[in-house]
Order: structure tokens, then C-alpha cells, then sequence
């Protein structure tokens, strides 16, 4: 058993690790737009090949932990929910990457308008992801509600993003200020994906926790 919880340990580290890989992606690929340095692209290519190879190795842990020690209870409820945080986390740095390709061509032209909504968004959205996993690590289901919470928020920005994204669109018959607008809708969509998998890793946790499986429960 000790062999086994030094294992968990070991899991949880990795998956912490990743989740602050992850966290650099998002903050270097908006960077890279307000800041307009094409130069950042290339931390979070280099970080994608990190994330994606700490994802095989948390899948390959958690199926050798099963298999080899036939969990029951609280520590199945870990392991299964540490595969999808793996998951949720890898989607996370592809939303990055989404947002660094479009960036790339975004930048090909002047900016549309001063960047305010976006930096808001990503920084709320990097704020859910940092407490996702914080509420991971500590076992903090409270932590995992105030992430859940805080996606409305990040929701709602969005919804400005876009209102305002087509008023240029509406007044203007100038084909590279359409190109940029949808670019940033496209931007705008990729941080509200990246708060929907911090919910999900924060409902993770409740369920890690408490036993209890909060998804979709708004749709029901």
C-alpha cells in the first residue's frame, strides 16, 4: 500500500505539473495577440510537445494502477477522474495552440481595436484553471464551486466580445477588418472552451471528493 500511495502522489504531481504547462500556453498565446510578438508562438509549440507527452504518461499510470492494484472507492474515484483532468488538460493546451494559429494571422494586420475584453476573458479563464487544479490538489470541493461559479462569468464576456465584434462587422464592407473581427470571435470561442474544461475538471473533483456526479445537471 505504501508503494501504491506513493504512486497516487506521484500522479497528482504530474498532473499538477501539466496543468501549470498548460497555464503558460494560454497566458504566452493571448500575450502574443495584445502584445503582437509572433516570437511567443514558439513557447507554446514547445510546451504543446510537453503536454502532450505527460498526457501518455498519466493514461499509462492510471491504467497500470488499476490493473495492478484493483482500486475501489475514493482511490477509483482518483484515478478515474485524474484520466479525464489529463484529458481536459491536454484539449486545454490544444485550445492554446488554436488561438496561437489564429493569432499568426491575425497579427498579418493592424489591430481592429484596442484589446480590453479579450485580456479580461483569458485572465478569468486562467484564474478557473489555476483553481481547478488547485481545488484538485487539495481535495477542496469549495474551490471546485467558486471555479463553477465563475464560468457565467467568463460566459458573459464572451457575449460582449461578439456584440461588439459585429458591430464592425455590420458597419464596414472592408474585407480585412471582417477577417480580423471573425478572427477574434474565433478567439473569443477558444477562451470560452477552455473555461468549459476548467468546469469540468472542477466537477471532477466534487466527484472525486463526494461521490456525487454534477454534470449537466443545469440541462436536466
Amino acid at each position: 500500500m505504501r508503494h501504491f500511495d506513493l504512486e497516487m502522489n506521484d500522479l497528482k504531481k504530474r498532473l499538477v505539473d501539466m496543468a501549470e504547462i498548460v497555464q503558460q500556453m494560454i497566458k504566452f498565446s493571448v500575450d502574443m495577440i495584445v502584445k503582437r510578438d509572433l516570437a511567443m508562438s514558439k513557447e507554446v509549440f514547445n510546451r504543446e510537445r510537453e503536454a502532450n507527452l505527460t498526457e501518455i504518461v498519466v493514461d499509462d499510470t492510471c491504467l497500470k494502477l488499476i490493473a495492478l492494484n484493483q482500486p475501489v472507492g475514493t482511490d477509483l474515484r482518483f484515478i478515474t477522474s485524474a484520466m479525464r483532468i489529463n484529458s481536459d488538460l491536454e484539449r486545454m493546451g490544444d485550445e492554446a495552440v488554436n488561438i496561437c494559429e489564429i493569432g499568426e494571422e491575425l497579427l498579418k494586420y493592424p489591430d481592429l481595436k484596442p484589446l480590453i475584453d479579450i485580456p479580461k476573458m483569458a485572465t478569468a479563464v486562467n484564474d478557473m484553471v489555476r483553481d481547478s487544479i488547485q481545488a484538485f490538489n487539495l481535495n477542496d470541493p469549495d474551490l471546485a464551486d467558486k471555479v463553477l461559479s465563475k464560468d457565467d462569468e467568463v460566459d458573459e464576456l464572451k457575449r460582449i466580445i461578439i456584440k461588439d465584434l459585429l458591430a464592425f462587422m455590420t458597419n464596414t464592407s472592408d474585407q480585412t477588418t471582417l477577417i480580423r473581427a471573425i478572427d477574434l470571435m474565433f478567439i473569443a470561442k477558444n477562451l470560452e472552451r477552455l473555461g468549459d474544461h476548467a468546469t469540468n475538471i472542477a466537477e471532477d473533483v466534487i466527484f472525486m471528493v463526494h461521490g456525487k456526479d454534477i454534470r449537466h445537471l443545469k440541462s436536466i
